[in-house]
């Protein structure tokens, strides 16, 4: 497979890149005395690379014909490698498309391929600018487009059309389709799945799977219907079956998934050779890119792990180029690719520069190329909501009984760990039709609203936090707001201040709120730098940890409680839902408008 990109040379910068390869003209950028990766044969070598414009003209031993204005970087000591390539980004977690570059290039991540969902389903076919407006950026932006969402809702279908995806598939800087995490209903064969994964067939496109907690004895029909890769084995033993049915595997490091030291140690002695594993962060929090990178981290790892320092580099550079069809274009140093270089300190994998089509992006750690502003409300990023008013009402936020009486048993979220929960039946007081949290400590409220105030799904959730009156968010891939807390007042008051501000997050106390932060880029992402959206993490970790969190990603927490390809029991648009049996437990609830009717 092979991507015709707008990364081609043509005409006039072929002939130019021509002269420099045969040694007749000067190149514009000299690197000399390094060490060379080779990822085409596996081996360190001692050579010089030549650059004309964004291209690399010649990679070996002979003395570079210098110009005028031929700049000479000095690699002697150091190690030079091509540009790493993340095969799975979600460009979405409090980042944007923009300021995540700010951390990805200064790691050395020249290649990134981005997930489209929300801004797919907010925007539909109105998010092609934003596909476009990311050419201006000065790395390598590739897209994968998601064919089904995180949970099923009205209207997902005509969203989801076949025609719309076609057209979306058909771009050139559209590699395939993102993950599906609906795996079993593609396993079992549903026609909208099928016609999704049929299209990006036949255009020789990847398809990425979501196969959590897929066993080996399913794996032979999803490798059947087109699946061509999955990012969630956990241990070896599910990276090798995957391998084994002809799936590209990628191994997580990430900050909810660090698996990759536990994966390498359980593969070593029984896969001997595979160019079809790769490496990727797979959308980390901020926090998380800040101290580990976007892939020096897990390429560290990986040696730490006893991966061959050459093997862990064609992890991040030769084999996802080579799984996307890019492999022509970067993923390795020789004439012809583009001059995506990293200038790594002896034993090191962060870069002491980055180059990215020949031009220095990033230098010690720090982004110097400049980043252009986006105009997100232009490209219609901000949300809209019901009107603020209509968000005061604490009793939108506390539970509805399901039954008359002084007592109701019903279904509880327990959380086990971060994204984990298990079901849990209590019997709780009710009153006036509405279920009291009674003397159960750490149970919570949690409600799941439609942004116009059209529908509500609620349930009750314990293992998170004990001592919450009200946190309201908009970060979650159900595109609506979330709220949770045990103070329908503060509910309220939370919910209200962040419809107000267009999107984004905020807790309350007493009634009152106290902590708040926009995320004015369609409710999930900051529209600052990326130093802004670490601090929002951690401010948002430090007051979940005071009100009793006890894990380690809250972002993802908040993110995952609406979607239902995770155990045990989701709030979704169709109400709680219990994923293993396939139904709401609980059903959503149509709600009033302002003029009283029912939406």
């Amino acid at each position: 497979m092979r991507v015709l990109t707008e990364l081609s040379y043509r005409g006039q910068q072929t002939a130019a890149l021509l002269a420099v390869a045969r040694g007749e003209a000067a190149p514009d950028l000299v690197i000399v005395g390094g060490t060379v990766a080779d990822v085409y044969s596996g081996q360190w070598i001692q050579a010089n690379i030549e650059v004309k414009g964004s291209r690399i003209a010649y990679v070996g031993p002979r003395d570079p014909r210098l110009g005028q204005d031929t700049q000479v970087l000095d690699a002697t000591g150091r190690r030079v490698v091509p540009g790493y390539i993340e095969p799975h980004c979600h460009p979405w977690c409090l980042y944007n498309p923009v300021s995540l570059l700010e951390v990805a290039l200064a790691d050395g991540v020249t290649t990134l391929v981005y997930d489209n969902l929300p801004f797919y389903l907010t925007l539909g076919d109105a998010m092609s600018p934003i596909m476009d407006a990311a050419r201006q950026l000065p790395a390598n932006i590739y897209w994968s487009v998601r064919i089904v969402s995180q949970s099923p809702y009205a209207g997902e279908r005509r969203q989801f059309s076949a025609g719309r995806l076609r057209r979306l598939l058909a771009r050139p800087d559209v590699l395939g389709v993102a993950e599906v995490t609906r795996w079993e209903a593609a396993r079992m064969g549903d026609p909208a799945i099928l016609r999704g994964l049929e299209a990006a067939r036949r255009l020789r496109k990847r398809v990425e799977g979501h196969m959590a907690g897929a066993s080996s004895r399913r794996l032979p029909a999803l490798a059947a219907c087109g699946f061509s890769s999955d990012h969630e084995s956990i241990n070896g033993r599910e990276a090798l079956d995957r391998l084994r049915q002809g799936l590209w595997v990628m191994l997580r490091y990430s900050s909810l998934r660090p698996d990759l030291p536990k994966l390498l140690r359980e593969l070593q002695g029984t896969v001997h050779h595979s160019g079809r594993l790769m490496l990727t962060s797979d959308g980390s929090s901020p926090s998380f890119y800040r101290s580990r990178g976007v892939l020096s981290g897990a390429l560290e790892t990986a040696v730490e792990a006893g991966v061959a320092p050459i093997e862990a580099i064609r992890m991040a550079t030769l084999y996802p180029a080579s799984f996307w069809g890019l492999d022509d274009e970067v993923g390795g140093l020789a004439p012809g690719r583009r001059a995506d270089i990293n200038l790594l300190p002896e034993g090191g994998f962060r870069p002491e520069t980055v180059i990215c089509g020949g031009s220095a992006v990033a230098r010690r750690g720090e982004l110097i190329a400049p980043l252009p502003e986006f105009d997100w409300q232009g490209l219609g990023c901000r949300l809209s909501f019901a009107a603020p008013e209509r968000w005061q009402e604490p009793a939108l936020y506390a539970m509805p009984a399901p039954a008359s009486g002084r007592e109701v048993r019903l279904p509880v979220m327990v959380f086990e760990s971060t994204v984990i929960n298990r079901r849990q039946d209590l019997t709780l007081p009710a009153s006036d039709g509405i279920v009291s949290l009674g003397e159960k400590r750490g149970l919570v409220y949690a409600a799941l609203l439609d942004r116009q105030l059209r529908w509500a799904s609620y349930g009750i959730v314990g293992g998170l936090m004990s001592d919450l009156s009200g946190l309201a968010t908009t970060f979650t891939t159900a595109m609506g707001m979330l709220v949770l807390g045990q103070d329908p007042r503060s509910m309220a008051a939370a919910a209200a201040e962040v419809a107000a501000m267009g999107g984004g997050m905020a807790m309350a106390r007493e009634g009152q709120v106290a902590w708040r932060r926009p995320l004015a880029v369609l409710g999930m992402m900051h529209d600052g730098g990326f130093k802004e959206c670490v601090s929002v993490e951690e401010e948002l970790a430090a007051l979940a940890k005071g009100c009793g969190y006890p894990y380690h990603d809250i972002l993802y927490t908040l993110v995952f409680l609406s979607c239902d390809f995770l155990p045990e029991l989701r709030l979704t648009a169709r109400g709680l839902w219990d994923v293993k049996e396939g139904r709401p437990v609980l059903a959503g609830r149509r709600l009033r408008t302002a003029g009283g009717r029912e939406a």
